[in-house]
This record gives structure tokens, sequence and C-alpha cells, in this order.
């Protein structure tokens, strides 16, 4: 997470910040201004800097940073007390630091983008192998309301072609093909969205909804496994501020997964639970259990680190992504054994309340 990005959800809903650092600029030049030109009041225009980083840009944090060096000049000159050799030395300290400040500022912002971006990219390549995973279940949701529209075609148009024509019946398979068309659309859609390289969009989501729609993504999957999948959502979920496609990207690999742990297991259960409910904190916590081979006690500290993988051609990067996506969340992911057999994954995701709605 950039410096900014730390303050950003702060700063989209009130312009306090901005307002505190104009403040703190402002109180810096008075008593810049009222004390001798031996105190070195102006040095702590670095605090002005570092909390310009806040709200803007590049090119925002320069212009604040000239606007406190200019601040510091003028109170210089308007400072009527103290020695002036002492009042250069010091003015020329504080211009120093601020510049100092400035530099060291924008290089760490430069260096944390890149960092994020290489992050980005990695979750992105891993989202795409994901879905490369699914093809055949992905083809099985699009080509299945297809089909429908096809044979809801084919009735309209008989039902149009009779002696009289039965408009009634007619208009209710020209309803069944919209409805299909529209089921496929939101398919292609879902995978649109997963495939597309953007930048992170934080949005008010709504778990329960986001769990539907990576279940119905991988229901061909599951069908071919024979997979029995049960939902326990509670009422009480609230919203989260989050990244819906990076949530989505969790619980796709959750998901996978899962399936695969149980579809090398030949006998007993072939059960998947998908559940949300509210944590003692106010946020969510949401489960993922399976019956499928599980975890040894040796793996469930390290399967979320980078490069550990417990499949034969795992690469080992699917549950480390997860976790920095739902840690850059405020959020935490654990893993434990089932009881019976099998995985449990959870993870919590809070609930900002000074959001709003």
């Amino acid at each position: 997470m950039t410096l900014r990005s730390k303050y950003v959800s702060i700063v989209s809903r009130s312009p306090i910040l901005p307002i505190m650092t104009g403040a703190l600029a402002v109180g810096i030049f008075i008593l810049d201004t009222l004390t001798n030109l031996e105190i070195a009041v102006a040095v702590l225009y670095v605090a002005v800097i570092l909390m310009s980083v806040g709200f803007s840009k590049k090119r925002g944090v320069i212009l604040a940073s000239f606007g406190c060096m200019a601040l510091t000049i003028l109170s210089f000159f308007l400072t009527e007390g103290g020695a002036q050799t002492a009042g250069f030395i010091n003015c020329g300290i504080s211009l120093l630091a601020i510049a100092a400040t400035t530099f060291l500022v924008l290089k760490i912002e430069s260096a944390e983008l890149t960092a994020q971006e290489a992050k980005a990219q990695l979750a992105h390549i891993a989202r795409v192998t994901a879905l490369g995973e699914l093809t055949t279940s992905i083809a099985h949701e699009v080509n299945q309301p297809l089909a429908a529209v096809v044979i809801s075609g084919n009735a309209g148009l008989h039902w149009l072609a009779s002696q009289p024509p039965n408009i009634d019946k007619a208009s209710q398979a020209f309803d069944r093909i919209v409805k299909d068309a529209n089921r496929a659309s939101e398919v292609v859609g879902r995978v649109r969205n997963l495939a597309k390289r953007t930048s992170p969009q934080k949005d008010w989501v709504n778990v329960n909804e986001t769990i539907l729609e990576v279940i119905a993504l991988t229901r061909g999957e599951i069908e071919q496994n024979h997979i029995s999948v049960e939902t326990v959502f509670s009422d009480d979920v609230p919203r989260v501020w989050a990244d819906r496609i990076q949530l989505q990207q969790v619980l796709l690999n959750l998901i996978i997964n899962a399936i695969e742990a149980i579809s090398v297991c030949y006998e007993g259960p072939r059960d998947l639970l998908l559940s949300s409910t509210k944590d003692k904190s106010g946020g969510v916590l949401l489960t993922v259990r399976d019956s499928g081979r599980g975890l040894q006690a040796e793996n469930l500290e390290h399967i979320f680190d980078p490069f550990h993988t417990t499949k034969p051609d795992g690469m080992g990067m699917g549950l480390a992504i997860s976790r920095s996506i739902i840690e850059g969340h405020g959020g935490r992911i654990w893993a434990t054994s089932n009881i019976s057999r099998g995985a449990v994954i959870r993870f919590t995701l809070p609930a900002d309340q000074d959001e709003g709605s």
C-alpha cells in the first residue's frame, strides 16, 4: 500500500486532512514570524510535506514543498527580532530539510508504486490462470443459456407460424430468450471483469452476492466432480468496503482448491460449504469448508507462504496472493483442519462504520 493510498479512503469522505494541513502551515508561518530568528520553527514544515502525501499526487507534493519554502523565506524577512546571521543559517537548514523530505517522500512513493504495480500484475496473472482452469466450466455456463435461446427461438417461430398465430405462447418464448440471453451475458461479464487488467477500485460489496457469482463460474467443475455445494448466509452480514474483483479472486482460488482437493478423493462425502456471518468485531467472517484430502499439520502454518504448494504442478502463489489481498483490505486469513475430513479456510473483512452509507 502506498503512502497516498493509506489515506485515500479518509480523504474521499472528508476534506479534514487538507484543512488540517493548511491550518498547520499557517500556524507554523505565524509562529516562525513571531519568534526570534535564532529559533528554527520553519523546520516543522516537514510535517506539512508528509501530510500532503495523503491527499496530493506528485505535483501537489512538489507545490506544497515550494509553498513551504516560500513561507520560510517570507517569514525570514518579516521577523524583526534576533540575529540575522543565525536566522540566515536556520532558514537555510529549514529549506534543506523541506527539500530533503520532499525528495525522500517522492522517492519512497515511486518505489512503493512500482512494487504495487508488480503485485497487481502478479494478481492479474493468477486470475487469468485460474480462469484458464475453468475453461470447460465457463463454456458450459455460457452454452447452456445459448442452447435455451435457440430452443425458445424455434418455439416462438412455431407459435407465430400457427394459424391463427398464438401470440401469448410466442411472447412467453421471447421472454425466455431475453432471460437466457441475460444469463449468458452475465457469465461473460464476470469472466471479462476477472480477466481484464484494471487498478483496484473499492466500493461497497455484498459478500453473499459475490460468493454466488463465483459459484456460478465454477458450477461446471462442481457438477463434473459430483460435489454437493451448500451455502449458509447470515442475514445480518454488513457490506464491506472492498475491491469486488479482488474479493472474487480470493473466493475463486479457495473454491478451485477445494474442488481439486475433493476430486482426488474416491470415497466418502463430497461436500463443499460456503458460509458468511458477522464476526465479533462487526465485520464479516467467510468460511470455505471442504471434505477433500485435507492438510497436513505441518502445512497449516505455511500454505499462505509464497511458492509453498501441496499440488504436484502448483506454483504456490494462489494462496499467497489471496493473503496479500485480504490483508490489504484490513482482514486476515487462516486455515484449519476439518473435524471429519478436509480443510477449512476462513477470512475476515472489516466493515468500516465510518464509510457511511
